[in-house]
């Protein structure tokens, strides 16, 4: 064979590297619906392949469990002041112009073009705050409960430097349903964003593009009747667990001081957050629940929320192994190991798995994801409601 039947072969053939697939697919895609509908070559080569249909069109559409939003649309301030496109669940300022006119109109009492002006200017300055708070609140956030810290002043969260002073603070205000108010006064306004985003506990949003899963978390956090309230018998038990986390890792840096343990300190509110997963997860029909997570903080999940025994663990501290002596294998070090196990709370229970985990941090995410799509499957679990992957990701 001679180098120029070489060249000959690649050219005829070149078509099928693998940049090339995804246009291929949907060229046998199109085919396969009508063959009329490519080029006659194209034709001639698909006519030998002799593939079913059906089975062309399924691969061209890609796996059931695709998702359609994705990769997401890039967003961000920054993004927004290059393209322009700013979101637009704020009301406008024509809007909040027409709106003001209206209802003076509606109660008969005369308004002038200087009134409105400063409505419009009013409603866009409240809402430069509201963005504000939603951005850089947890600048301000309550991490003092001794009241020992000298407050920082923040000025993009002040209302003095948007143009308000006090005999400005209980104006009404149109918000357009911002907040989940029609109107407010800014000093209510700064009170409910304070709440909101300047306690002891707040969310992180602003980073997501999706305009209608930020929209799912605004909705329920921000505006009056959302605070966070649980029952005496709620905050006890949450004590309960941030005491038997701090204890646990207390016991383990006196008992085992300098032993690499990857501790959950300063973070032992995961732990009855956890317990509240799979509790409110129960009560709403959940049967397995599927944890992929870093080494901080596993041996402290491992113990209060997998349940796995004390004395295992301790165990393994001191050399020990996690399996039984007559079981062959090779060993591994305490922090990647997993478990599972089943918790029962309300009648309801739930099998935990905690995937173990290799020194490459996210490497089991796609594992922990592949398990629960794999369980769904075996479930008839069509809805996706029944089984749940929780993916933490550590401080590395």
């Amino acid at each position: 064979m001679t180098e120029q039947s070489h060249n000959d072969q690649f050219k005829a053939s070149s078509f099928m590297q693998g940049h090339n697939a995804a246009y291929l697919e949907q060229l046998y895609a199109l085919y396969a619906k009508d063959p009329q509908a490519v080029d006659e070559a194209w034709r001639a080569f698909f006519d030998e392949l002799g593939d079913a249909g059906s089975d062309v069109t399924a691969e061209a559409a890609g796996p059931s469990w695709a998702r359609t939003d994705w990769p997401p649309t890039p967003g961000g301030d920054l993004v927004h002041a290059l393209d322009g496109q700013w979101p637009e669940d704020e009301p406008k300022p024509e809007k909040v112009a027409k709106v003001v006119t209206e209802k003076a109109a509606e109660k008969g009492v005369a308004i002038t073009e200087e009134q409105v002006r400063r409505a419009v200017l009013d409603s866009v300055r409240a809402l430069m705050i509201i963005r504000a708070y939603r951005i850089r609140g947890h600048l301000a956030a309550d991490l003092d409960p001794l009241g020992m810290r000298e407050e920082t002043a923040h000025p993009e969260l002040d209302p003095a430097n948007y143009g308000f002073t006090e005999k400005d603070m209980d104006r009404p205000i149109f918000l357009d349903q911002v907040l989940g108010l029609e109107m407010a006064s800014m000093r209510q306004i700064v009170e409910i964003v304070k709440r909101t985003y300047c306690g002891t506990f707040a969310l992180q949003y602003m980073h997501i593009s999706d305009p209608e899963q930020a929209g799912w978390l605004k909705e329920r956090i921000e505006g009056y009747g959302k605070e966070i309230a649980f029952t005496r018998e709620g905050r006890r038990a949450i004590l309960n667990k941030l005491v038997e986390a701090e204890g646990f890792e207390k016991f383990c840096h006196v008992k085992f001081m300098g032993t690499k343990r990857f501790g959950l300190d300063g973070a032992e509110a995961l732990v009855p957050a956890m317990e509240q997963i799979i509790k409110r997860g129960g009560n709403l029909g959940l049967k397995e629940i599927v944890i992929g997570m870093p080494h901080r903080g596993r041996l402290s999940v491992l113990a209060n929320v997998m349940s796995k025994p004390y004395r295992a663990i301790l165990n393994e501290f001191q050399g020990g192994s996690f399996k039984p002596e007559d079981v062959d294998g090779s060993g591994d070090v305490k922090y990647h190991l997993g478990a599972s196990s089943d918790r029962e709370f309300d009648g309801n229970s739930v099998h935990l798995s905690l995937t173990a985990n290799p020194s490459h941090l996210e490497a089991v995410n796609p594992v922990v994801l592949g398990k629960v799509r794999a369980k769904q499957a075996q479930l008839g679990d069509t809805d996706r409601t029944q089984v749940l992957p929780i993916l933490l990701h550590g401080d590395a």
